[in-house]
């Protein structure tokens, strides 16, 4: 059939029976919900997207050969959900909680294209109405749905630009010998750094795994008491800590999210987390293998039908959790950088994506789910960090308030995403409520660590200025 395409390894893992992976992303508006002209902007933009305009047709199950994309008509007011709502609920903030977890567990309708929108005439706490978008997996990684989910988006002060995002700053020129030198010295410490961070993440799935298992649900169990939930927070407390001591907002945020979790886990468990155990514990982090999609790019490619790379480019690196109880709570923040630097300085996650691929290649798709499954199974949660507009952005007219993004479907316990959008940060965090019951006081107890940061900070940096 004219206009089918293949579909990709990773695409295929994540439609297979036991691992729907999907992406959930909220986003909460300022002004109330118009259905009509989000189905209006739906079908100018996103159903011009191959794969949001295509069925996947797996292989397995009644529809057997080979999987494929197919191209099919869509009928966009198919995949937008508008449900009856009482206006004077009692809890509205709740009620988004239970409903994005029971959207989560229900099924998609494989015979359409695996994506739609629900929109709720629901006023919360940081919201006048609420979009709840979801994805599936198959369609591309969570970057790529991301910044094509944007590049839906404009500009509310000018409703003809595209959303813009803080570039991250460029050293200084040096002069042709400081920079071979450098070069060399990179280049050393990157083979060093990928060797080592390789052998031990090879290490811990084959025959390690961690041994603490109160963060880890049971294996080969399919997640069917989620919850989520999500909390906004100041950028500026985050750059207060950040500019204190050096180091990056992702170092900042990962250093409050192992605090958080080393709290609630000696709270929860009366832990005495010891020097021996302070690294029995790790997490997943994902990285975009593909360079920083253009959002332009992609609304030329809803607008004009141009070309642009799209998939699902993935990797990943297995990062020990500092859960050690520290007096000092920036040591959480310092064992952060050092463990992000190392992994930084190490090509870990193209080993991870071409061990993926390699597995499929040589063994098929049975092996390589069973290798997902033990690498999640090994490891204790998962932590994702993304950089949001700079600026305010409208959804097809709708000012956004917040985005919120989470995943669902890997057999993880916890996955805790963060992020940002202009002075806001958005913590958005999934459980098994079997594993975890009290969700919120895990969140609290995250939130907390940062604002014991923030207080902390000057003082170490302005005692630093002293001497």
């Amino acid at each position: 059939m004219e206009g089918e395409e293949p579909v990709s390894p990773i695409a295929q893992l994540f439609s297979l029976p036991g691992l729907d992976v999907f992406n959930i992303v909220t986003i909460g508006c300022k002004t109330e919900g118009d259905p009509s002209t989000v189905v209006e902007g739906l079908k100018n933009t996103l159903i011009n997207h191959p794969r949001f305009s295509s069925i996947l047709v797996t292989g397995h199950g009644e529809r057997k050969g080979k999987p494929k994309w197919i191209p099919t008509k869509v009928n966009v007011e198919e995949h937008v959900v508008v449900p009856e709502i009482d206006p004077n609920i009692e809890n509205p903030d709740e009620f988004l909680e239970d409903y994005t977890s029971n959207m989560a567990l229900s099924p998609m309708d494989m015979s359409k294209p695996l994506w739609e929108f629900h929109l709720l005439k629901l006023k919360t706490s940081h919201a006048k109405s609420i979009a709840v978008a979801r994805f599936h997996h198959s369609l591309g990684d969570g970057m790529s749905l991301m910044s094509l989910l944007l590049a839906c988006t404009r500009k509310t002060c000018d409703p003809e630009a595209l959303p813009t995002f803080v570039s991250p700053t460029k050293s200084k020129a040096k002069n042709a010998c400081w920079l071979l030198v450098a070069w060399l010295w990179f280049i050393l410490r990157l083979m060093f750094h990928t060797c080592v961070e390789v052998i031990k993440a090879l290490v811990h799935i084959c025959f390690a795994g961690d041994t603490a298992a109160y963060l880890m649900g049971k294996p080969g169990v399919t997640l069917s008491t989620n919850k989520f939930i999500h909390r906004i927070i100041s950028l500026d407390d985050v750059k207060k800590v950040k500019n204190a001591l050096n180091m990056t907002v992702n170092d900042v945020l990962f250093g409050m999210v192992q605090a958080g979790l080393s709290r609630y886990l000696n709270q929860r468990y009366d832990l005495e987390t010891t020097l021996k155990t302070r690294k029995t514990l790790h997490g997943v982090v994902f990285f975009n293998l593909r360079p920083n999609k253009d959002i332009e790019d992609l609304a030329n490619m809803m607008a004009k039908g141009s070309k642009c790379r799209w998939g699902n480019s993935i990797g990943y690196v297995l990062i020990p959790l500092w859960l050690k109880s520290e007096d000092d709570i920036l040591e959480y923040v310092r064992q952060a950088k050092t463990t992000m630097d190392r992994k930084k300085l190490s090509l870990e996650p193209l080993f991870s994506s071409g061990l993926l691929k390699l597995t499929m290649k040589v063994f098929g798709l049975t092996a390589l789910k069973n290798l997902v499954k033990r690498i999640f199974g090994s490891t204790t949660m998962i932590f994702s960090n993304l950089v949001g507009p700079a600026d305010e952005i409208s959804f097809f007219g709708h000012q956004i308030s917040y985005i919120a993004a989470s995943t669902f479907g890997i057999p993880q316990a916890l996955i805790i995403g963060i992020q940002s959008y202009v002075v806001k940060l958005i913590i958005n965090i999934n459980v098994d409520l079997d594993v975890i019951p009290d969700p919120h006081h895990l969140c609290d107890l995250i939130i907390e660590a940062l604002g014991m940061m923030s207080s902390a900070a000057p003082k170490k940096f302005f005692h630093a200025l002293k001497f």
